[in-house]
């Protein structure tokens, strides 16, 4: 038996199984003793055997159920059975705890024909000894099968069901405890992306303009001025903390930013899918250009959470993801053929995390963006997110990761 299946009440049944043999062979025993039987002495004997057999098969560790050692054990217990039950009549009471035992160590294709042979063999006892023949010589040991296997099928059915809410128990605490370390993980990167924006947007960009000060004052200062040499130490100061300030924000970057560009990062984040469905495509429109970190972050959980509701929620089958870069601005678009939903009755079902459509639209407009959706019943979903570039954009059209160039490439821009 499974060792999980050792609860107090099996093993208060399996005891009382026990102690029903071993009454019913001492029973078996004494009668042939004290009434002065034929073959008592070797109805005494093999009483004996059996009981001293049935304890040695209940202790020994390799009788186990559907097992080579259970059905030897039950073999030899039955042979020994069958030579006590030809010399004493009294001997057919074992048969009950007998089919308990053998609907519960053999499979069910062998335990029913052995219930059987056993019953019948009970029966036929009555006619070896010369018992007086009534119904009840035969409703007694069938009803006694009867009984024993409805009781452990019962209990089978039982057990099993047993099993798999346990087995149902087991996966939701797991699932339970990775959720959690979900949850943790994308309070993390959640909390890390804010400090890298928060270090950007502060005093890296602080810096920058310090830096880009102290070099028109360089400039205009003779250089042979004394206060030339002290503005020159303090812009390389300022300088090489904008520098240390750029390498706490890429150190906090989100992984999937750090091995390369966001149009790299939204390719992977294409082929990463793995369900069946939808089929992902992802095109890039115009000439891409560097983004601040900020951007890059808004831009990727927004096509993040739109793939994932895609995928969840909309049963769609193909989505297509489109990355535009215009000349004063920058927009993703997620388009997919899903069940859409009816807008002003908003999504049947938002993700709460912090990557629903409400959190967004707040990345967005924390940037100075706009977030549109268009969908409606049957009719798919697009979600388009538009972000204004920077203003400290270079001539060139390009926008520094965390840097701008000057004119040097000394003073560099946030």
């Amino acid at each position: 038996m499974d060792p999980r299946a050792y609860t107090p009440v099996t093993t208060a049944l399996r005891l009382c199984l026990h102690a029903l043999l071993a009454g019913l062979l001492l029973l078996a025993g004494l009668r042939a003793a004290g009434e002065g039987a034929p073959h008592a002495t070797a109805t005494v004997v093999l009483a004996g055997v059996m009981a001293a057999m049935y304890a040695a098969g209940a202790l020994a560790p390799a009788v186990q159920p559907h097992t080579r050692a259970a059905t030897v054990w039950l073999g030899a217990l039955g042979a020994v059975w069958l030579a006590l039950l030809a010399l004493s009549p009294d001997a057919l009471w074992v048969a009950f705890p007998l089919y308990f035992l053998q609907l519960h160590l053999l499979p069910s294709r062998w335990g029913l024909p052995a219930v059987a042979v056993t019953a019948a063999a009970a029966i036929g006892s009555f006619l070896l000894h010369g018992q007086q023949v009534t119904p009840g010589t035969f409703i007694g040991p069938l009803l006694g099968a009867a009984v024993a296997v409805t009781t452990v099928l019962g209990y089978d059915a039982l057990f099993r069901e047993s099993e798999r809410r346990r087995e149902l128990i087991d996966e939701l605490v797991s699932t339970r405890a990775e959720l959690a370390d979900a949850e943790r993980t994308a309070g993390t990167l959640a909390e890390r992306e804010r400090l890298a924006r928060e270090i950007h947007d502060t005093l890296a960009q602080g810096l920058s303009s310090i830096q880009l000060l102290l070099r028109a004052a360089e400039r205009s200062l003779p250089e042979d001025a004394p206060a030339t040499a002290h503005v020159r130490r303090a812009r390389e100061s300022a300088q090489d903390n904008l520098a240390e300030a750029r390498r706490f924000v890429r150190a906090l970057t989100p992984p999937a930013l750090q091995q390369g560009s966001l149009t790299a990062a939204l390719s992977r984040l294409s082929s990463r899918t793995t369900a069946p469905e939808p089929t992902v495509r992802f095109a890039v429109s115009g000439r891409p250009v560097e983004l601040p970190t900020p951007y890059e972050v808004a831009l990727l959980r927004t096509a993040q959470s739109a793939l994932a509701n895609a995928v969840r929620h909309s049963g769609a089958r193909r989505v297509e993801i489109t990355l535009s870069f215009m000349e004063t601005s920058v927009s993703l678009d997620v388009v997919d053929d899903g069940q859409g939903f009816d807008p002003a009755a908003g999504p049947v079902d938002t993700d709460g995390g912090g990557f629903g459509l409400p959190a967004m639209r707040a990345r967005a407009r924390s940037l100075g963006g706009t977030l549109s959706v268009e969908t409606g019943p049957g009719q798919g979903t697009a979600v388009a997110v538009t972000l204004p570039l920077p203003a400290a954009e270079g001539q060139d059209g390009r926008v520094a990761k965390g840097r701008g160039s000057t004119g040097s490439g000394e003073g560099r821009a946030a």
